[in-house]
């Protein structure tokens, strides 16, 4: 029997989605806009308030391939890191069309 490792691990397995002609919600854009300016496109698991980034906000941009897994942390198995792709910077260009 496999250990499931929390939501990293379900992240990780996670087919590589086609990209998709659907554009970021001002949650997803908010949280995907803060990799651009981080080393690597890292994304993190904070919002400016302190509070973790929506599991569903993730889950969504992964889904699109606006953002993938990067590592995980290994004190922390449930929190999965996750980096910016070109797709996502892509949706982020001024003139991309967002909900």
């Amino acid at each position: 029997m496999t250990q499931d490792r929390g939501p990293a691990a379900r992240i990780a397995r996670l087919p590589k989605a086609a990209l998709s002609a659907a554009h970021p919600t001002r949650a997803q854009r908010a949280w995907l806009a803060r990799g651009l300016a981080r080393p690597g496109g890292k994304l993190p698991l904070f919002d400016r308030d302190g509070q973790r980034i929506s599991q569903r906000t993730v889950r969504a941009c992964l889904e699109h391939g606006w953002a993938e897994p990067s590592c995980t942390n290994p004190t922390k198995t449930d929190w999965g890191v996750c980096r910016l792709t070109r797709a996502g910077r892509r949706a982020l260009a001024p003139g991309a069309l967002h909900g």
